[in-house]
């Protein structure tokens, strides 16, 4: 859904609260405190009385709109914009779309990206596997440190690295890990964790940390050293979805924390998931309002 349709479908305040109640309770309103349906509106404004714990509520609590002040409006807007920038939105570029200051349009891009956490099913037919490095570009002539050098590329580099698999023609799964954690035990755990093991065959590069496997599923090896591509066997769907992580971090986001990698990570992997998905916008809707797991 896109931004006309927002304001279109959502005119007004109450349109926003009305359709948040239903995506959210379905007609029953149940108070987040004590979780008893036996409710009566309250006077004040849209907001609910309960009588079993005897206080008021509105649809809003406990939901990633929940202790703001900015119009519903807004955020169903900013909820549009972030799932239609293929390569992201960065937090000055949302501020001055739904004209709020940079602070507030972070704050609520993150608890947007909070949203699109969610557990994936497990993997099953062909499944590519994959590393990329996430971290500024260095400028021609800058050295990384004060003893000078040069800057190294792949495994070899000081940059943060994330680990992704991806069901070839469907679902992606990544997230950032520690250095030391690209290892054969740590990478054969990932597998277990995300992929159905009886039901699918791995095709990774000849990095050494997949060698472990190979003795639990089966897996296929391309050596981009000769080739990058034999037949089936080939991990192009997953250099696809690396390419447009590195262009939405280095061209929007142009410099990302290790503390919140994980979201912004979270946040490509969400979109990719849903890209042919038109009900995206009210799937992500209600997560947000907890409806949906």
């Amino acid at each position: 859904m896109n931004i006309v349709a927002i304001y279109k479908k959502f005119p007004q305040e109450s349109d926003c609260i009305a359709h948040l109640e239903r995506v959210r309770w379905n007609g029953t309103p149940v108070c987040p405190y004590c979780k008893s349906t036996r409710t009566t509106p309250a006077r004040s404004g849209h907001r609910h009385h309960c009588n079993g714990c005897n206080t008021t509520f509105s649809v809003t609590v406990d939901t990633i709109f929940h202790h703001t002040h900015m119009d519903l409006q807004k955020w169903f807007l900013a909820i549009s914009l972030v799932l239609n920038a293929k390569k992201g939105l960065s937090a000055r570029q949302l501020a001055r779309d739904i004209e709020v200051n940079k602070s507030t349009a972070w704050y609520v891009g993150m608890r947007i990206r909070n949203a699109m956490f969610e557990q994936p099913e497990l993997m099953r037919g062909i499944v590519e596997m994959d590393e990329c490095y996430i971290g500024g570009k260095p400028r021609k002539g800058n050295t990384p440190g004060p003893e000078g050098g040069t800057h190294k590329r792949g495994r070899g580099t000081s940059k943060i690295p994330v680990v992704g698999m991806i069901e070839r023609g469907g679902k992606i799964v990544a997230r950032p890990v520690d250095k030391s954690k690209l290892n054969a035990k740590s990478l054969s755990k990932f597998v277990r964790e995300h992929v159905d093991v009886a039901d699918a065959m791995l095709i990774t590069d000849e990095y050494k940390g997949y060698i472990r496997i190979k003795t639990f599923m089966p897996h296929a090896v391309i050596n981009h050293q000769v080739c990058y591509a034999d037949g089936e066997i080939h991990t192009n769907s997953i250099e696809g979805f690396w390419g447009l992580l590195k262009r939405g971090i280095v061209g929007q986001y142009h410099r990302v924390t290790l503390r919140h990698l994980h979201q912004y990570v979270t946040e490509f992997c969400y979109r990719y998931n849903y890209r042919n998905n038109p009900a995206l916008f009210d799937i992500t809707l209600a997560r947000a309002v907890g409806a949906i797991a």
